[in-house]
């Protein structure tokens, strides 16, 4: 587990944003990006009969959509042990293989940093 506290300020921000995405949007993940002009995108869980996006890929799309080129950081809250290949990817495919990925808990806890890679 990592203490939050000891966290970079724009990291606690966006697993601050991805918790209050969870919590607005009563889903089971929150997410938040980071762009390369330090903008951020929040989105919750999609879970649609004709759409079912994890909220990860789905703040990676918003960034996509609103013109980011590049990814500085993501961040998830959820209770999984881990952050699924197929999310990880889509940061990858924006941000590259070392972008950094935080896994936190419902309580806001980061538990794990990953790469995208």
């Amino acid at each position: 587990m990592t203490d939050s506290s000891a966290l970079d300020p724009e990291d606690r921000k966006i697993v601050t944003l991805a918790r209050s995405a969870r919590a607005r949007g009563g889903v089971p993940e929150g997410a938040a990006v980071r762009d390369e002009t330090g903008r951020t995108y929040v989105a919750g869980t999609v879970d649609l009969p004709s759409l079912r996006l994890s909220a990860l890929r789905t703040a990676v799309a918003m960034a996509v959509a609103s013109g980011a080129t590049s990814l500085e950081a993501a961040a998830v809250v959820s209770g999984a042990e881990a952050v699924p290949e197929e999310d990880r990817a889509a940061v990858r495919d924006l941000g590259g293989a070392d972008t950094p990925v935080l896994l936190a808990g419902p309580d806001g806890a980061v538990r794990v940093t990953v790469t995208a890679g």
